[in-house]
């Protein structure tokens, strides 16, 4: 695919009287990038300043982001009333498009939801709720893709799983991903950014294609490094 639409955040933000972050400058480059810190410190603001969703925080600085964008919150947001499929299919009928129900039982079988198009969320785990909402942020082939925690409900093996779909599905997309896992962040990250304390840093990531292998040279060097940071700023 062509390069997709620039996506940048440049800025401060204010949560009540209290500074939340000043002087972040975050250019998403195409591919993965990854952002960690403490809770609190303001990771699903930038999620939703750049898809352009109420914060509760005053922000001051420009936002640049495409007009489509896949966006993925914590929770997992269903319509409870809704089949999984539907839910996987809503952005398009919101659109007022017909929606591409090959793709989305082609999307609900990859996360391993086959058999269960039909359910509604009440009938659903936890787990497979996450994995109906990363379909849907799939569904929406956006070129900007904004995950918040999209894995933190999911067994071990699911989790991989999963990470590996998602960076197959979005190549040649401008994807930033919320985590508390250093991991998950060495792992997909071609950019690692620790927002903590009102600053924000880039780390080193791991080079090469994602996603990375803890067998890989330089995973545990880059992993004492993050860990360090992260304590830093607890």
């Amino acid at each position: 695919m062509n390069s997709p639409p620039p996506a940048r955040l440049q800025g401060a933000a204010w949560l009540g009287a209290g500074p939340l972050f000043a002087g972040l400058d975050l250019d998403l480059p195409v591919g993965w990038t990854c952002l960690i810190g403490p809770s609190g410190s303001g990771k699903s603001t930038v999620l939703r300043l750049l898809a352009g969703l109420p914060t509760g925080a005053r922000f001051e600085g420009t936002i640049t982001a495409p007009d489509r964008i896949a966006y993925m919150a914590q929770a997992d947001l269903l319509l409870p009333r809704l089949t999984a499929m539907q839910n996987v299919e809503l952005g398009q009928r919101l659109r007022g498009l017909k929606p591409d129900r090959a793709r989305a039982t082609s999307l609900l079988a990859r996360t391993g939801l086959a058999g269960l198009e039909r359910r509604r969320p009440a009938a659903l785990s936890g787990g497979q709720r996450q994995r109906v909402a990363l379909a849907r942020a799939l569904m929406e082939d956006a070129p900007l893709v904004l995950l918040d925690e999209p894995f933190s409900a999911l067994d071990s093996a699911n989790r991989q799983r999963m990470q590996d779909l998602a960076v197959t599905a979005l190549a040649g997309r401008r994807v930033l991903l919320v985590t508390h896992d250093p991991l998950e962040a060495i792992r997909l990250g071609k950019r690692i950014c620790l927002l903590a304390a009102g600053r924000f840093m880039e780390l080193e990531a791991l080079p090469g294609r994602i996603p990375h292998g803890a067998q890989e040279a330089g995973f545990g060097r880059i992993y004492e490094t993050v860990m360090a940071r992260l304590m830093e700023a607890e």
